[in-house]
């Protein structure tokens, strides 16, 4: 169970920063054509559109990442100021109700994704199916619920992470 989850761990993190150094590159290219060459700027409209469909894979994608490193909003001075045994019940009714609404919106996300697929919506500039933009929805939220419920099994504990004070600003 220990290396699926560092194998999950690391494609997540492998894929957001391909994702994020691709969309640095690409946009950086589209903004020195169309300020250098904007004669040519047309020919590169897809970009705009790759970079969107690139931005909601990282966000769906970075769900579970973000939990799992404590990374989400979260009611920590309230909890550290509960008794232990109030403090664990609390913490488990919290990731109880997370993974149960994960679940919903994963489920209602494919039900989206599969009418988007059985449309047969295409992207305007690229002319590929709006699936890879609805996709990364029931994905990432499947991943958020497999992190919440490793936390109801007790597998990992976001509350134990330190997250470096500097990073909170």
């Amino acid at each position: 169970m220990n290396l699926a989850l560092a194998f999950i761990r690391r494609l997540e993190g492998f894929l957001l920063a391909v994702l994020m150094l691709a969309m640095s590159f690409v946009y950086t290219f589209n903004v020195l054509v169309r300020e250098l060459a904007p004669e040519y700027a047309s020919r590169f409209a897809w970009i705009d559109e790759t970079c969107l469909f690139a931005l909601a894979w990282m966000v769906f994608l970075g769900l579970g990442l973000t939990l799992e490193r404590g990374r989400h909003i979260s009611m920590t001075a309230l909890l550290a100021k509960l008794r232990p045994r109030l403090r664990r019940g609390t913490k488990l009714a919290i990731d109880l109700v997370g993974l149960a609404f994960s679940l919903y919106i994963a489920h209602v996300c494919w039900t989206v994704t599969v009418l988007v697929l059985n449309s047969g919506q295409v992207s305007p500039t690229q002319n590929v199916s709006m699936v890879w933009l609805y996709g990364p929805m029931p994905a990432g939220f499947a991943l958020l619920a497999l992190r919440y419920a490793l936390e109801c099994l007790g597998v990992t504990d976001r509350h134990a992470t330190e997250v470096d004070p500097m990073l909170r600003l």
